[in-house]
């Protein structure tokens, strides 16, 4: 099947225009998010509209989307107030009150499934599918209730863009000027739960949460301020949302949410590994060469010590004295002070090659062995 007649199917358009829509709302919204170190923030609220879908089903008497994201919105807004009060009024930290808000709302919506599913309601059928998405049963009348939530979300944040910046990172700085810090962090914690509402019916209530989390963290490796963060967040989103759409439309048979959930999660890999100055290959690279200046820095000075210590500034230090003292192979580090001119080697009196060469550290070496040993010192005071 071609690209073009893929996208003309009616579902399929749905599947990529709703996922298209959770990226965004969720990259946006994941970056605040992540940046108050309330990673596990998604987690609490998609599992607390576990209760909120079961609920807006009961008063609502069928499987109207309309009801049960409703639901979903308001309990899932109900934990996120909980866990503020938990944290504000007692002396619980941010995750035990998340990990107690999570537990217990989900128990409640698990208590809540098994009723319903006690009912002789014919409606019923396919309602568990909150607990892992279901993408392909997203219609057109769906997609006009996500976009109105997302483009409330996305509103607010424009509106109050400085507001929640400065709260983000500086809450305390914030509250100084005045502004109401508590209620920007209840607006942010509830429109958490709009991007969570919104990603209901894609992913489910399980996968919700690393939705949240994962376009912002890999924005993160690749930016250092927090319009780029949002902005690559949203595209990371929203990309990885529309591949894992088709993927799941092109293998027929795999399930859409977690198709979205892998492919965002690829990027994140991604990027930890190779993202520049933050990625895990970049920051071997640095260790490695910290290594190497470190082994040159102490080859360097201990050729100075022991010129100074015996009072002759071209005092021939045997290299294999130095393998000895160092615990390893100094021949490249010597080669390498050989190279930029800071040391030479002599040959041993009695013509004995290999260990027995003998290096002197030329006038050029011993002024930088002052430069480092200087630079040392002022780095310990």
């Amino acid at each position: 099947m071609s690209v073009v007649e893929l996208l003309s199917d009616y579902t399929i358009q749905n599947v990529v225009a709703g996922a298209a829509l959770l990226g965004l709302v969720s990259g946006v919204l994941g970056s605040f998010a992540v940046l108050r170190q309330q990673s596990l923030l998604g987690d609490t609220m998609s599992h607390a509209a576990l209760p909120g879908v079961c609920l807006g089903f009961i008063i609502a008497g069928t499987r109207d989307i309309g009801s049960i994201l409703l639901g979903a919105l308001a309990t899932g807004a109900l934990a996120a107030l909980v866990m503020l009060l938990l944290t504000r009024m007692s002396r619980l930290k941010t995750d035990a009150g998340l990990g107690i808000t999570l537990s217990v709302f989900f128990a409640m919506g698990v208590v809540l499934l098994t009723h319903i599913q006690g009912m002789n309601n014919a409606s019923q059928g396919g309602l568990d599918a909150f607990l892992f998405g279901q993408a392909a049963a997203t219609l057109r009348s769906d997609l006009w209730i996500m976009g109105g939530i997302t483009a409330v979300a996305l509103l607010l944040v424009a509106a109050l863009w400085k507001e929640f910046k400065l709260v983000s990172f500086d809450p305390e700085f914030a509250t100084s000027l005045g502004m109401p810090v508590a209620w920007l962090e209840v607006l942010l914690t509830v429109m958490v739960a709009l991007a969570v509402v919104v990603g209901l019916q894609m992913v489910g209530v399980v996968l919700m949460a690393a939705m949240i989390i994962a376009p912002a963290v890999a924005a993160r490796q690749w930016s250092r301020r927090l319009e780029d963060m949002v902005l690559l967040a949203a595209l990371i989103g929203v990309a990885g949302g529309i591949f894992g759409a088709l993927l799941s439309a092109l293998s027929r048979g795999l399930a859409t949410g977690p198709l979205i959930i892998l492919s965002v999660s690829s990027v994140v890999l991604v990027s930890m590994t190779v993202a520049p100055e933050r990625g895990f290959l970049w920051e071997a690279l640095r260790r490695v060469r910290a290594r190497r200046r470190l082994r040159y820095q102490q080859v360097l000075t201990t050729l100075y010590r022991l010129a100074v210590h015996h009072d002759d500034p071209v005092y021939p230090s045997e290299q294999g004295m130095l393998d000895t003292y160092h615990g390893l192979r100094t021949r490249a580090v010597l080669s390498q002070l050989e190279r930029r001119g800071l040391a030479e080697w002599q040959a041993s009196p009695h013509g004995e090659p290999g260990p027995a060469r003998r290096w002197v550290l030329t006038p050029a070496g011993i002024a930088e062995a002052e430069r480092v040993l200087d630079a040392l010192g002022r780095e310990d005071a």
